[in-house]
């Protein structure tokens, strides 16, 4: 028997979590440029972990500034499009279909420019993440 997306819980409050795109969940997301598609883990995990597809459909209008996020780890997987990301020692990373990035928490990065168009996973532990402004590297200007 098929099954819908639905929360099936298993001995208290984990339990497992079918997110289909067919009937995909929009949540309130950093960036109002993106569109945030939850996956039902952070209900899932009690918190533990979130996984989010975020998509772009008119590329990003301005970068994102310096920030870093408060939590253990982030990590996004390109489905499709680019990312540009700068960090603190001078580098600008460019993140393509089929790549991926693993970003400590409390690493500060600015995302600086993307594709017309991507679609992208991203898991955070935990689910909470909290993101913070910072000074840029060196003096530098805060958007660039």
């Amino acid at each position: 028997m098929a099954m819908t997306a639905t929360t099936l819980t298993d001995h208290g409050a984990k339990g497992y979590f079918v997110a289909k795109k067919a009937t995909p969940s929009y949540v309130k997301g950093r960036r109002d440029f993106f569109k945030y598609r939850d996956l039902g883990v952070t209900a899932a995990s009690g918190g533990v972990m979130r996984a989010q597809v975020t998509e772009g459909s008119a590329g990003m209008t301005r970068p994102t500034g310096w920030h870093y996020h408060v939590c253990d780890g982030q990590f996004v997987y390109m489905l499709s499009g680019w990312v540009d990301l700068a960090f603190p020692n001078g580098e600008t990373v460019r993140i393509e279909e089929g790549d991926s990035l693993f970003i400590p928490g409390g690493l500060p990065h600015n995302e600086i420019a993307t594709s017309d168009t991507l679609e992208l996973i991203e898991v955070s532990v935990p689910a909470d993440m909290g993101t913070e402004s910072c000074d840029p590297p060196d003096g530098g200007p805060a958007n660039g």
